[in-house]
């Protein structure tokens, strides 16, 4: 089983998480690459740690949103978006190379990941842009959603995620963040779900019914209250029941 993260999602002065320590629990790293957050410095420091410890480094893409963090939905020219999403590829790529590694995979972020489980314009022109840069290049996003679908359709390589820490709607997609529950915090109910997810077993979806989700890759999101401590559970429930964490993208 992989375990990915949002990291290096500060910006100049202002810090979000603990990368490094995030670093040394998961086995990829979902980078964000300026748009939302970031900046050349922390996408530097990043890569150069996450190849120190071995985890492979993924491109956070997302709509251009500082102010808003990328949770906000921009309703823009597919092509516009694919060039979006090329800028952020070609710069992250760089720092990644420049610390000894590559880009390894591509994983939308917060308004533009949820927008392309439906939205068939903006699916088709992230889909574009990974192929134009490298169609070797997996991607990571909600099964069942757009832009898994036509990724495979393109040729990719899909990988289904789940969220460690977030509710879930029957229909196996998440619970807007804006509603009450809709992120986890309980350390031991998060890893307890994460271990089932692991091995096939349903979890509760936010109306009490059984949903099982069947992920190759889990998110321990970094931004989360105690996302350390979290993070360090959910390994340890998966190492304990004799679960090998490595990442999906070597």
């Amino acid at each position: 089983m992989d375990l990915n993260s949002d990291l290096g999602e500060g910006f100049g002065q202002w810090q979000l998480g603990d990368d490094d320590a995030l670093l040394e629990v998961v086995t990829s790293a979902n980078v964000a690459c300026g748009f939302h957050a970031g900046d050349g410095s922390i996408m530097r420091r990043v890569c150069e740690r996450a190849v120190l410890t071995g985890v492979a480094i993924g491109a956070q893409v997302s709509y251009r949103d500082l102010a808003g963090f990328g949770r906000r939905f921009i309703d823009m020219d597919p092509a516009e978006l694919t060039d979006d999403v090329l800028y952020q590829l070609g710069a992250l790529d760089a720092f990644a190379r420049v610390a000894g590694s590559r880009v390894r995979y591509v994983k939308p972020h917060g308004a533009l990941y949820n927008a392309i489980v439906a939205h068939e314009e903006q699916a088709a022109a992230v889909v574009r842009a990974v192929v134009e840069y490298d169609r070797a290049l997996p991607v990571l996003g909600l099964p069942g959603s757009a832009w898994l679908r036509r990724a495979e359709e393109a040729g990719l390589t899909v990988v289904r995620e789940a969220f460690a820490d977030r509710a879930y709607t029957p229909e196996g997609t998440l619970v807007p963040r804006r509603q009450a529950g809709a992120v986890l915090h309980d350390a031991d109910e998060i890893a307890r779900r994460c271990l089932a997810m692991a091995t096939g077993q349903p979890v509760t979806d936010v109306e009490g019914s059984p949903l099982r989700l069947t992920p190759d890759s889990i998110c321990v999101h970094g931004d989360t209250p105690g996302a350390v401590a979290i993070a360090r559970k959910v390994q340890a429930a998966l190492t304990e029941a004799g679960l090998e964490l490595a990442p999906f993208a070597p």
